[in-house]
């Protein structure tokens, strides 16, 4: 039975939990892991700005 390469096993996707120990995790894991994060924040505050747009719009059409 041929060996299995590395390189062809199914990536495992990066993930954060919040509070988990990162005393484990290499500076590179964690320089990955704060991009993630970034990018997270990034979409996080252009929903909360699309759904701020969004409760303006519905204030004034709704306004008396």
């Amino acid at each position: 039975m041929p060996g299995v390469d590395p390189d062809e096993l199914p990536k495992k996707k990066v993930s954060h939990e919040i509070g988990q120990d990162l005393s484990l995790l290499s500076v590179a894991e964690l320089t990955e892991r704060i991009g993630l994060l970034k990018e997270e924040i990034t979409r996080l505050d252009a929903e909360k700005t699309r759904k701020h747009a969004s409760k303006s719009a519905a204030d004034t059409f709704f306004k008396k």
